[in-house]
């Protein structure tokens, strides 16, 4: 019997899993098996720390506006700041107030001010 020649439908597929992995190490960019089970793992990966990554700047930028506000000592707290900014109806959001925290620190506190004035003049209306 004549030897058959095998398409290019496995090469093909094989060839496009390798160059998901080229970059990787060892077996991992070379064996075909391996390849596979490194996609798989990449992917799973790449998936679940996309949420983790919104979740750890969301925490970072609550951190920076805490620091914030506590140093300036116009809001005991970042959740009573958030809460004023909220009754306010001010809709910044945290990404926002840490840029603006980051460049210029005068502005938050300004930001903050706003907030806390009218408090205190409806305080004394009520005296």
């Amino acid at each position: 019997m004549t030897r058959v020649r095998r398409g290019y439908i496995a090469r093909r597929r094989r060839k496009k899993n390798s160059s998901l992995v080229s970059g990787f190490k060892g077996a991992h960019s070379r064996h075909t098996r391996t390849i596979n089970q490194q996609t798989i793992r990449a992917l799973f990966y790449s998936y679940r720390d996309r949420g983790r990554k919104k979740r750890y700047f969301r925490r970072l930028w609550i951190t920076r506006i805490n620091a914030v506000t506590r140093e300036n000592q116009i809001f005991d707290s970042y959740s009573q700041f958030i809460h004023n900014l909220y009754k306010k109806q001010s809709f910044l959001n945290r990404k926002i107030l840490s840029q603006i925290e980051i460049s210029n620190n005068i502005g938050l506190s300004k930001i903050s001010y706003k907030i806390i004035k009218p408090n205190k003049v409806n305080e004394e209306r009520l005296k």
